[in-house]
């Protein structure tokens, strides 16, 4: 039996592929397997006898159908084109993360297992008036193309859970900071960026007003998220398979302060306010909190403080 991760090369699915592993050294594995397959257009980094790279497009059918066959019992879709990206392309957006997902759900259902398949949705399928702490009810109206993708994206995988193709769980995922690495093309990518690079000595912009509220996620509670969406009982989801996952609310001036206690003034010092109405537009359509006591009672966790967010990232990465 077989695990698929599409986006396994990348920094959350690699991490996802190493906590499965762990919990199945441990004997802690909810979802058996022997086998972790991951689909990316690179390599993925993890090594392991256990884990095979498949390097290739998942808007590919003809691969999706070599690589989930009826020994898959379990499917993280992770790859996306994010929300930058999907801005500034539509058409590649709607081939990717609309028609490759809809293709990966047909694979899945044409194995006639009904995989568990975790989804990971976006806080911008939200936007216009919203409350201050948002309901695990509230509907969605994306002000983004991201957003309207991962709105579809979240029916497609609801739908086919209901016509028992695939057993679906779709997890809105908070903002993730603080990734290591380079920026990338998501317009959040700067709540990153304004901790990271202040703390290895380089300058960023933020490009958003100071009182702008994020709704936050270290990768390390992320990941354990991602991999709980996968092991909790199906009959504990109910018939609507999505799911705010928990997070911290910060402002954007806030989470300057945590830099400045663990990183001193000087790592503060090399954040500049610059702020970028492109950016403006699709970030601060986001809600900045959410109810999660159906989500906390299912298994799912969240960070406490900030401060520790910003703590794990430069005991692992810079430190």
């Amino acid at each position: 039996m077989n695990i698929v991760i599409t986006g396994g090369g990348g920094f959350l699915g690699s991490r996802v592929i190493d906590l499965l592993l762990e919990r199945k050294d441990r004997g802690e594995a909810v979802v058996d397997f022997e086998q972790i397959i991951s689909l990316d257009l690179g390599e993925c980094p993890v090594a392991d006898p256990r884990v095979r790279s498949v390097v290739g497009s998942i808007a590919d059918p003809d691969l999706l159908n070599t690589v989930i066959t009826d020994e898959t019992i379990g499917i993280f879709h992770l790859a996306a084109v994010l929300s930058g990206g999907s801005e500034e392309d539509f058409d590649l957006a709607m081939d990717v993360n609309v028609g490759a997902t809809k293709a990966i759900l047909e694979a899945a259902r044409a194995c006639g297992t009904q995989p568990r398949f975790v989804f990971t949705s976006s806080l911008a399928v939200f936007g216009g008036e919203m409350p201050h702490v948002v309901p695990e009810t509230f509907t969605t109206q994306p002000e983004s193309t991201y957003g309207a993708v991962k709105a579809i994206g979240e029916l497609l995988v609801n739908e086919y859970s209901r016509k028992g193709f695939v057993d679906g769980r779709v997890c809105r995922l908070p903002t993730i900071s603080v990734r290591p690495g380079k920026p990338n093309s998501a317009a959040s990518s700067f709540a990153s960026g304004i901790i990271r690079e202040p703390l290895n000595g380089i300058a960023s912009e933020c490009p958003v007003p100071l009182k702008t509220r994020m709704w936050l996620s270290s990768p390390d509670t992320a990941v354990a998220n991602l991999v709980n969406a996968l092991e909790v009982d199906p009959t504990e989801l109910g018939s609507w398979r999505t799911l705010n996952i928990p997070g911290i609310v910060v402002t954007v001036e806030q989470m300057l302060e945590s830099l400045t206690r663990v990183g001193g003034q000087a790592a503060r010092d090399l954040v500049t306010l610059k702020l970028d109405e492109r950016i403006m537009n699709i970030v601060c359509s986001w809600p900045g909190q959410f109810d999660v006591e159906r989500p906390l009672a299912l298994g799912f966790i969240r960070d406490t403080e900030f401060d520790d967010v910003v703590r794990q990232y430069q005991d692992e990465f810079v430190a």
